[in-house]
C-alpha cells in the first residue's frame, strides 16, 4: 500500500517553515523596535505587525513550494536544499517588499526590519530544516515512516541499490524481499519468483517495488506493474542500458508519436545561457577582486626566477573536443618548463621517477621539478587563477569537468560525455578529494556532473571549492 510518510513530512515542512518565518520577523521587530533607540519610520503596534505577517508569509511559503523545497529530491539532498533556501529567501523577501509597495499603509516600522527579516528568516529556515532532518532520521531508526521495498532482478544494480538502502536510518527504506537475487547485506526474505513474493508478503506492508531486469516473458512484466498499480504500490524500473537514460530525459510528441528524448547532458537550453552569464559576471568580479594577488604572484615569479616565464601555457580539451590554450602560473623550475614528465625526469637523471609519477595518478609528493614558489602556489591553488581569463574568453567555465590534455582522454571510453560541456576551473572531482582519488574515479565524477548538471550543483561545488582551498583538502 502507498506510504504517506513523505506527504506527512512535506506538510510538516510547510507548517514548520511558516512558523520559522513568523518567528524570524517577530524577532526582527523586537530587535529593531525594542532595542534600537533610533527613530522609526512609522509606529506600528506589535499586534498589527504580527497579524499582517501572518497573512503575508503564506506567499513566501508558496515561493518555497514553487522552487521545489517540499519535493523529496530536494529536501533529501541537503546541499540542494541549502541552495534553494538561499534563492527562496531572496524571492520571498522580494514578495514581502512588493506587498509593502502596493499596500496602502507601510508594514515595516523601519528599513532594518527588512534586512533582519531576510537574515533571520533564512537562518531560522536552515535551523528548522536541520532539526526536521534529525527528527526524521530518529523516526526511521524506530521504523516509523520507512518504505518497505521489494527488489526484483539479479542485475548488478540490485546489489548497488541494496547497499544504498542498507542504512535505514539515513535512507528511509528497508529491503524486505528479493526476487531472483541473494545478498548477505540485508536480512530480506529470498523468493524464487514474484508470485511467491506477493503471496508471502502482506500487501499492506509493501510500499515500493524496484525491478532491475525485464523478463523474457512480457506477461510477467505486465503482472508486476499491474499488481503495483492495483495495490497503489510505488513502482520503479531500472533500465538495462543505464547510459541511455542518463542525462536530461523528456517525453514529447514526435509527429503524434510519444517518444523519450534523451539529451547527452542536462546542460541544455536556458541552462547554458544562465551558466554563461554567471561565468562572465562572477569571473569578472573575481578577476577584479583578486587582481592584487595576481600582480603579487607575477612580481614574485620575476624576483625568484627572472629568466623563467610567468605563465604556463598548455593545450587542453574542452566542449565538443575543441582544443584551447589554458593559462596557469608556472610552478615548475624554468629548466623543466614545457618538457614532458619523461623528458624532464630524464634530463635530471632520474628516469625511474616517471613510473612512480604515472602510477600515482600523474603526481609525486615531492616533485623535484616544482620550485619553492610553485609548491606554495599549488598548495593554495593560486596557480589556477590565470584560468579566469580562459573563463571570460569562453574557453572554459567556472565549474565543469577538468580540462585534460588529449593524451589523458584518448583511452577513456566515456570522453564523449565529458566533452559535451565546457571544461571548468573547478569541478565535482576536485571538491571530492582532488588528488586523493584515482583518475578513473575523477572521470566518473565528471560524467556524473555532465549528466546531472543543475545551477544549484554549480553553486554547491563553488562553495565546496572555497572550503577545500581554505582547508587545503586534497592539495599536494
Amino acid at each position: 500500500m502507498k506510504n504517506n510518510a513523505n506527504l506527512i513530512y512535506s506538510m510538516f515542512l510547510v507548517i514548520g517553515d511558516y512558523l520559522a518565518l513568523v518567528a524570524a520577523f517577530s524577532v526582527a521587530y523586537v530587535i529593531r523596535v525594542k532595542y534600537d533607540p533610533r527613530h522609526l519610520i512609522e509606529q506600528i503596534p506589535a499586534s498589527t505587525y504580527i497579524y499582517t505577517f501572518l497573512i503575508i508569509l503564506p506567499m513566501w511559503i508558496l515561493v518555497l513550494g514553487a522552487i521545489g523545497l517540499y519535493t523529496r529530491p530536494v529536501y533529501e539532498n541537503r546541499f540542494r536544499e541549502f541552495g534553494r533556501l538561499i534563492l527562496g529567501s531572496f524571492l520571498g523577501i522580494l514578495v514581502v517588499i512588493g506587498y509593502d509597495f502596493v499596500a496602502d499603509d507601510t508594514i515595516f516600522p523601519a528599513r532594518l526590519v527588512v534586512v533582519y527579516g531576510l537574515l533571520l528568516g533564512f537562518s531560522f529556515l536552515v535551523v528548522f530544516r536541520l532539526l526536521a532532518r534529525i527528527v526524521r532520521h530518529i523516526l526511521f531508526s524506530y521504523n516509523i515512516g520507512v518504505d518497505n521495498v521489494l527488489i526484483i532482478g539479479s542485475e548488478k544494480s540490485s546489489q548497488q541499490i541494496i547497499e544504498e538502502l542498507a542504512d535505514t536510518r539515513r535512507s528511509g527504506h528497508r529491503v524486505i524481499g528479493l526476487v531472483g537475487f541473494k545478498s548477505d547485506r540485508v536480512g530480506a526474505k529470498i523468493f524464487d519468483n514474484f508470485e511467491e513474493a506477493v503471496k508471502k508478503l502482506k500487501t499492506k506492508n509493501l510500499h515500493s517495488i524496484i525491478q532491475t531486469k525485464l523478463f523474457s516473458d512480457e506477461s510477467a512484466n505486465t503482472d508486476i506493474l499491474s499488481y503495483a498499480q492495483q495495490n497503489h504500490i510505488a513502482y520503479r524500473f531500472v533500465p538495462g542500458n543505464q547510459e541511455v537514460f542518463s542525462g536530461n530525459i523528456s517525453v514529447e510528441l514526435f509527429k503524434s508519436v510519444p517518444v523519450v528524448n534523451v539529451h547527452q547532458t542536462a546542460l541544455i537550453g536556458w541552462g547554458r545561457i544562465v551558466k554563461r552569464l554567471f561565468d562572465v559576471i562572477l569571473g569578472s568580479l573575481l578577476l577584479v577582486v583578486l587582481s592584487p594577488v595576481i600582480l603579487l604572484i607575477i612580481i614574485f615569479q620575476k624576483i625568484f626566477d627572472p629568466r623563467g616565464q610567468v605563465f604556463l601555457k598548455q593545450k587542453r580539451l574542452t566542449q565538443f573536443n575543441r582544443s584551447f590554450v589554458v593559462y596557469k602560473f608556472r610552478s615548475h623550475k624554468s629548466i623543466y618548463n614545457g618538457l614532458s614528465p619523461e623528458q624532464a625526469f630524464a634530463n635530471m637523471g632520474s628516469p625511474e621517477l616517471v613510473k612512480k609519477y604515472r602510477e600515482n595518478g600523474d603526481f609525486l609528493p615531492n616533485d623535484p621539478r616544482v620550485s619553492r614558489l610553485g609548491k606554495l602556489l599549488r598548495m593554495t591553488s593560486l596557480d589556477e587563477l590565470p584560468q579566469l581569463f580562459n573563463v571570460l574568453k569562453g574557453d572554459i567555465s567556472l565549474v565543469g569537468p577538468r580540462a585534460l590534455i588529449p593524451e589523458e582522454l584518448k583511452s577513456y571510453k566515456q570522453r564523449h560525455h565529458i566533452l559535451s560541456v565546457k571544461s571548468g576551473m573547478t569541478g565535482l572531482a576536485q571538491v571530492s578529494g582532488r588528488r586523493d582519488i584515482s583518475f578513473e574515479e575523477r572521470r566518473k565524477l565528471d560524467v556524473f556532473y555532465v549528466q546531472n548538471w543543475s545551477f544549484w550543483l554549480d553553486i554547491t561545488i563553488l562553495l565546496k571549492t572555497l572550503r577545500a582551498v581554505l582547508s587545503g583538502i586534497g592539495a599536494k
